[in-house]
């Protein structure tokens, strides 16, 4: 059976484990292409410019949005982010899927310049479980945890809106679900 190219997003609110889910989904298929995102944010410890994310100032950021260089972009957090179409294209034109690991208001904006992208919502198990995740990481103050708290209602509210949902309740359990998910959408004419 052979496969189709397609344009992946996987979004969830923050926390909820995606960047691990991705890491593994690549572990298992290798040959799906991941974007690297483009932030106006500083980078934090143990990033890698180029790799984690391409790190522009806000005047970079404008230039590129009013080349409509972006499939994607949108404020979040005080920061802006974004995919370009230059990190999509060369994956599809030659056959290969690609990944888009992004917020919710990123993933709506990709469904409307790109309506064939598939749109998977990563769930928590429960609201206190993403509580303790975001806890756990230590990478933000208890004012910053209780933001993304209430960012993340918001964004579960929004989770039927997308055409897959997954529960990381176990993150291997979560990726073999994920990579059913993407080979079904690859193999389906229908699609």
């Amino acid at each position: 059976m052979s496969r189709s190219a397609r344009l992946f997003v996987i979004s969830g609110p923050s926390g909820v484990g995606k960047g691990t889910l991705v890491t593994l989904l690549r572990d298992r298929r290798p040959d799906l292409g991941l974007t690297v995102s483009v932030t106006t944010r500083d980078p934090r410890e143990g990033e890698i410019p180029d790799v984690s994310y391409h790190y522009l100032n806000e005047d970079e950021f404008d230039k590129l949005v009013n080349e409509d260089a972006f499939l994607e972009w949108a404020g979040n957090y005080g920061n802006h982010y974004g995919t370009l179409w230059s990190e999509v294209n060369p994956y599809l034109e030659t056959g290969r899927s690609v990944i888009l690991e992004i917020d919710v208001q990123g993933g709506f904006n990709v469904r409307k310049a790109f309506p064939d992208a598939v749109l998977i919502f990563i769930m928590p198990p429960s609201v206190e479980e993403l509580e303790a995740r975001l806890r756990h990481r230590g990478t933000e103050s208890d004012e910053q945890v209780a933001k993304r708290m209430a960012r993340a209602l918001e964004e579960l509210e929004l989770a039927p809106q997308y055409d897959e949902i997954v529960v990381n309740a176990d993150r291997n359990v979560a990726t073999d679900e994920l990579v059913t998910l993407i080979e079904r959408y690859e193999t389906d004419e229908r699609n």
